[in-house]
């Protein structure tokens, strides 16, 4: 028997992969492929060891970058000791509910187990990121980037950049998420954040009292002259940012998947959940290295000394350390008008090319009659069941055992209502799993009204919507009469602000079960969320995609789930055949171990 090495399998089914995926690529949308790896790491990104959640053995973890319309199929493999999700935030998902990593759409992945989602990026682009949804998993890590390319056939509205850079910003407790989590079933505040990471690390000692010494923090290095495209992301749990570079000015291109008409800011005010992008020249002389900021907003800055995140921007030439006090904040603790005014000044470049909303065949948003009207009140934490929770409307949401989107297509009956109030609901507040009845193709107006003393973000899953104005007060229906028309943005998150209304409207074009919460991880996590079911009367896979192949199964479908039945995906959608996907994807597997 002639002998046969490794190295030439190896290179033998290299060969076949690349034939493999060059018959994929051609028969429609590239594919990627990614494998992530969910584990446990200890680290010290304030000086104090903790166990924080990472990706491929990397806190945080990498960016997914992919470009408008590709296949995307990421593997995951759950190595920590409870369940997983993970939520790709941003990603429309168009068409299939089911790769949304959320509890109302997915069972979670068991540990030690693997999952595969497979999703597209349809008409896309722009700065996101993705992370884990359960158990407020979140406070501990899990999360990267999402970067969605235009493709080359589509121009972007500036030059290209020099560079492309990815940032996470975020308040962080030296707790893990199951101490948090704990604090808050406790019926207890999580109290004041320990500090603010920039990638994942502690702050530069820019001040010897305040900052300890041996704290591993963030350095971009950058070369003179160039200008450099950089997303910023709040991924923290509840507190507002202001993000800043000693020196540069922030020219802001993109929110969301949205290109902006594009302005100076000397410093942007980034909410929990958001995401923007800067194109940033650096055209300052190499003196000296400059701050990278992300300081807490609306606080008493001298009490929130600690809590800041301070990285550092050094050019190839730099001759020396970054010196000298901070850059400041916004002057407007007790005044939030500055901050309202700059989220009012974001407006859509209307004539940028590239995907972005279209509803119902125009840009004209303005003029397209809406078809419902929700008008969403929250409120501060209170009592409802003796548990301390949140609501929407007066309901604080539980998520079923059974997810919602696998209980309609098994048709099972009580496991939620289709009756989420349309406006605040008098009495008192209610635990229950109470879902928005969407209309296909209706066009929905929402009114967020935030009775709380803190910032909220609300995100929507599964669409971008117009946000269409803002303001303090109550809104009432004359308030119409100040929305933006014309050039209102469109994203998937938008802040409001206390004692503040803000105004979205969305068309209803994509069908599935989409969530709409808070981004405030303590707020969402005691119950600050709904559901809205999107249904085509007329059901088609031109409108939804079939459930796919590798769903898993829990609550009352418990029973169908098999053991070992979730090792690789087996949905893959479009011209190639499982055969080919599942061989690529054993291939590319195999070979990366022996990298």
């Amino acid at each position: 028997m002639a002998s046969f090495s490794c190295s030439t399998w190896c290179s033998q089914m290299t060969l076949i992969c690349i034939f493999l995926f060059m018959r994929l690529s051609s028969a429609g949308d590239p594919f990627k492929f990614l494998n992530f790896e969910v584990s446990y790491i200890d680290a010290s990104p304030l000086g104090v060891s903790q166990q924080v959640i990472a990706i491929n053995g990397k806190f945080p973890g990498p960016t997914l970058n992919v470009t408008t319309n590709d296949n995307v199929v990421v593997n995951v493999r759950n190595k920590l000791d409870e369940e997983l999700l993970l939520h790709w935030s941003g990603v429309q998902q168009k068409k299939t509910s089911w790769q949304d990593g959320l509890p109302g759409t997915n069972c979670p992945i068991p540990p030690k187990w693997n999952w595969t989602y497979q999703f597209q990026v349809k008409d896309q682009i722009g700065s996101f990121f993705y992370f884990p949804s359960l158990n407020f998993q979140r406070a501990s890590g899990g999360f990267g980037g999402i970067t969605i390319n235009n493709r080359d056939e589509i121009p972007i509205p500036f030059n290209f950049p020099d560079g492309d850079i990815t940032i996470m910003i975020g308040d962080w407790y030296t707790r893990n998420h199951t101490s948090l989590r704990s604090t808050l079933l406790a019926g207890k505040d999580l109290g004041k954040p320990d500090g603010v990471l920039i990638n994942g690390k502690g702050p530069y000692r820019y001040n010897d009292t305040i900052v300890p010494d041996g704290i591993d923090y963030e350095t971009i290095t950058v070369h003179p002259g160039k200008t450099y495209r950089i997303r910023v992301s709040n991924v923290g749990i509840s507190t507002s940012l202001n993000f800043r570079i000693q020196n540069h000015n922030l020219l802001l291109a993109e929110a969301e998947g949205s290109y902006t008409v594009q302005q100076n800011y000397t410093s942007l005010d980034i909410h929990v959940g958001q995401s923007y992008s800067f194109l940033v020249t650096m055209d300052q002389n190499a003196s000296s290295d400059y701050y990278i900021v992300a300081s807490a907003r609306f606080v008493n800055q001298s009490q929130w000394q600690r809590v800041t995140g301070v990285g550092i921007l050094t050019y190839t030439n730099s001759k020396g350390k970054a010196h000298g006090p901070l850059p400041a904040p916004p002057q407007d603790e007790f005044d939030k008008t500055y901050s309202m005014n700059q989220a009012r000044s974001i407006r859509w470049n209307v004539t940028a090319s590239g995907a972005r909303p279209n509803p119902q065949g125009s840009f004209r948003y303005g003029s397209i009659n809406v078809t419902e009207i929700y008008v969403i009140q929250n409120k501060p934490p209170t009592t409802v069941d003796g548990k301390r929770r949140t609501t929407l409307n007066g309901v604080s949401f539980v998520n079923p055992k059974t997810p919602i989107r696998l209980a309609d297509q098994y048709k099972l009956k009580g496991v939620y209502k289709l009756d989420f109030p349309t406006a605040p609901l008098t009495g008192p507040p209610k635990m229950e799993t109470a879902v928005i009845n969407g209309t296909f193709r209706g066009f929905m107006e929402v009114i967020f009204q935030n009775n709380d003393t803190k910032v909220h973000t609300y995100h929507m899953s599964g669409y971008a919507f117009f946000v269409v104005g803002m303001d303090y007060g109550v809104w009432s229906n004359n308030s119409r009469g100040t929305y933006n028309k014309w050039d209102g943005i469109a994203r998937t998150t938008t802040q409001v602000f206390p004692g503040a209304w803000t105004a979205i409207l969305v068309s209803l074009d994509n069908v599935g079960i989409w969530n709409l919460r808070t981004e405030n991880l303590d707020s969402w996590y005691l119950g600050q969320e709904t559901y809205i079911k999107v249904v085509n009367p007329e059901p088609t896979n031109k409108t939804e995609l079939p459930i796919p192949d590798n769903a898993l199964f829990c609550g009352q479908l418990n029973k169908l789930q098999k053991p070992q039945d979730i090792s690789y995906a087996t949905s893959i959608k479009g011209n190639a055949s499982k055969f080919s996907y599942m061989l690529l994807l054993l291939v590319s597997t195999i070979f990366a171990a022996f990298q």
